[in-house]
């Protein structure tokens, strides 16, 4: 039976591992009893257990986290003797190296670089690449063929194997997709939305160029009816008009200028006149 602190701190972990599991793992903790988690290992490309599925178990005590858990693999790996303790760093073989600060991420993968090695210990075997290689294509079979494993893991014993939650797709750096911007003879088109993906989860809004800092800069030499060249004359429609609509337009910015500082000058002209008047009227005043 658990201790309260085992309690826990593995209802803390399963949180944990649910929120965001290590890369090629996954584990569960047994419905009935919370020490006892399954788990799975997928084979990581460029290693001899590619596209293999590893079924295991963690044992843990009642006084973890201050001691290790026992660890056993059951689909046959080429790697490790099948539902026999497995001894390594982390284990209970080791209880004089545990450290209370690891979890059950840290354990399997541990477990998943100490399968990746060549180190013989008690519960591994030896094997070739190509025998691993075998084994890793014949697991998923095997698997959904054991009860335990349909126990624990009932959505991942359909036919095809599936993906766990996290297949190290962020740590081998993924590319990511840019939005496309396709062309005609005069303006560009965007996507049909207004948004492009990027990856799987990230929205990237396109939004048109704009510079309404200054309206009045000089079209595009090259090309002066380009309105996507030209985007910062705000309603200007350069495919209806040409060079003499631009020149119009142009006017049309200069007289609105030309009002703008008429404006100012009669404001500045006003308030100047007031104050003239107020000294005028203030020493008419103190000379009677």
């Amino acid at each position: 039976m658990a201790s309260k602190a085992a309690q826990k701190r593995l209802t803390k972990e399963y949180v944990a591992m649910q929120k965001e599991s290590p890369p090629f793992v996954w584990a569960v903790p047994d419905e009935k009893n919370i020490l006892t988690w399954n788990f799975i290992i997928r084979g990581p490309p460029d290693s001899p257990f590619t596209g293999g599925e590893y079924h295991g178990v963690l044992l843990f005590p009642s006084e973890y986290p201050f001691k290790p858990p026992g660890i056993k693999m059951f689909t046959p790996s080429g790697r490790f003797q099948p539902d026999k303790k497995i001894c390594f760093s982390m284990s209970d073989f080791h209880p004089g190296t545990w450290n209370p600060a690891w979890s059950v991420a840290t354990i399997l993968t541990g477990l998943l670089s100490f399968m990746l090695s060549d180190e013989m210990t008690t519960g591994s075997v030896t094997s070739t690449d190509g025998h691993k290689r075998t084994f890793a294509q014949r697991s998923h079979t095997w698997n959904v063929s054991q009860q335990r494993f349909k126990e624990a893991f009932p959505e991942y014993c359909g036919p095809e194997m599936r993906d766990l939650p996290n297949m190290g797709e962020k740590e081998r750096g993924k590319p990511v997709a840019s939005p496309v911007l396709t062309f005609t003879s005069s303006t560009p088109t965007l996507p049909s939305t207004s948004s492009a993906m990027i990856g799987h989860n990230t929205l990237l809004k396109l939004n048109p160029p704009t510079n309404i800092n200054n309206p009045f800069a000089p079209p595009n030499p090259s090309n002066p009816n380009r309105a996507d060249l030209n985007p910062r004359i705000p309603g200007l429609n350069t495919n209806s008009i040409g060079k003499s609509g631009l020149d119009k337009s142009d006017d049309s910015n200069h007289a609105s200028w030309a009002a703008t500082w008429g404006r100012v000058f009669w404001e500045k002209w006003r308030w100047g006149a007031v104050i003239v008047l107020a000294v005028v009227l203030s020493r008419f005043s103190s000379s009677t």
